[in-house]
């Protein structure tokens, strides 16, 4: 839109002085009556000049593409997205409700202190995570229901950002969350403690600790399937020579399983909010142009700074707004027909600024007479007109095929 401006810019006050340069001529060595013939001819150029499809070009092709997409579950939000998402060499991808289904299901739960036993532990954990929404926190309280665990009172219950949470429980300070979450709550976890964990990690689950007065007591390892998709996805996004990079608030040994079970060369873990944000911005210090495809509150800064923000339709609704792009099916596999959508309207529109100016082009010296000194021909303004219609009917059924290409 922005070359289709400063096309206009130059081409009307261009086109004006054509038009008065042709009556001047026609009326000093025109046939008589020569005003008349100056008259016509200066008219037909400016009608036959008129750049009306230029402004048809952009918007035209963009309308149809952003319908084009909302039919195949690609919501276009901001389209300014079309014309970046072409550009796109790198993205960013976070793994839970992204990579994976994000309908986590607890599998076991562990006990690390002879004090407690496993029913303990996960009363504690279903009564802290009660007041949570996280889908992790959501999984284990279904998992408590289905064991009948009595959820206890809790008091002061506050979630950290990327960590966890925590609360007071029967006059006792509760924490379940990341090693980061442990750190945060003055908790230790041995190396004993992170071998059990890690036997469960390396098959790319996610383990959470819980702590009770600043000792680590147990765990629960909760697991999510990759989606169906994520791999054929981006393997199609690599082979567009787009970098698939994952970040992941999960621990290194979660992420790595699940980055080699995806092909990812590149993946980082114990990502927080802030993380993702710094590295969305180092690569674009880098030169890189950058999509941030996630689902989550954890995403939201990523989303909003990244060059293309691409939000899970099954995501949290600050994920969304903060996106310009959202794939309603929550499937990565939108990601690869939004990168399709955004070749083809970038095609039609560049389709479209040759439609809107070649006539113009080819016409204008016809209108202003050139071919009279040898084949006594002239333009008539009504044919001008109809010639310039033609551009904009142009524009139009070339914006109009796009309705029919497959993403």
């Amino acid at each position: 839109q922005n070359l289709a401006d400063k096309v206009s810019g130059y081409f009307v006050p261009v086109v004006v002085i054509i038009s008065l340069i042709t009556f001047a001529i026609w009326a000093i060595w025109g046939p008589e009556p020569a005003y008349v013939y100056a008259l016509v001819n200066a008219i037909a150029v400016l009608i036959i000049a008129c750049p009306c499809a230029l402004g048809l070009a952009t918007p035209m092709s963009v309308m149809v593409g952003v319908g084009k997409g909302a039919q195949n579950g690609v919501l276009i939000k901001n389209a300014e997205a079309l014309e970046k998402m072409n550009k796109v060499n790198t993205l960013i991808v976070d793994k839970t409700g992204t990579i994976t289904e994000g309908k986590p299901t607890v599998e076991t739960v562990g006990v690390f202190s002879d004090d407690y036993n496993d029913k303990k532990v996960l009363q504690y954990i279903v009564s802290l995570n009660t007041n949570s929404e996280h889908p992790l926190a959501e999984a284990t309280v279904k998992y408590g229901k289905e064991f009948n665990a009595e959820i206890l009172k809790s008091t002061n219950f506050s979630a950290v950002t990327g960590k966890g949470v925590e609360a007071e429980i029967d006059s006792k300070k509760i924490a379940l969350g990341n090693p980061k979450m442990m750190e945060y709550a003055n908790a230790e976890i041995t190396s004993k403690m992170k071998e059990e964990a890690k036997t469960f990690q390396k098959q790319g689950k996610t383990v959470s600790y819980l702590a009770i007065d600043k000792k680590v007591v147990g765990y629960v390892v909760i697991g999510d399937k990759i989606k169906a998709t994520s791999a054929k996805a981006i393997k199609e996004l690599q082979n567009k020579g787009i970098d698939v990079v994952m970040l992941t608030g999960d621990n290194h040994d979660t992420a790595q399983a699940v980055a080699s079970e995806l092909n990812l060369a590149d993946f980082k873990a114990s990502m927080l909010p802030e993380d993702k944000l710094k590295k969305v911005e180092k690569l674009q210090k880098n030169g890189k142009i950058v999509a941030m495809a996630g689902d989550g509150i954890n995403d939201a800064p990523a989303l909003a700074k990244s060059d293309v923000g691409i939000a899970m339709g099954t995501g949290t609704d600050v994920a969304i707004e903060s996106a310009m792009i959202t794939l309603v099916k929550g499937d990565l596999h939108g990601i690869v027909k939004a990168h399709h959508l955004s070749s083809a309207v970038m095609k039609s529109i560049k389709q479209n600024l040759f439609f809107a100016l070649v006539y113009n082009t080819l016409g204008v010296p016809i209108a202003a007479g050139v071919l009279f000194p040898f084949f006594g021909i002239l333009l008539s303004p009504m044919i001008a007109a109809l010639a310039m219609s033609f551009s904009s009917v142009s524009v139009i059924a070339n914006a109009l095929r796009l309705r029919r290409i497959n993403i």
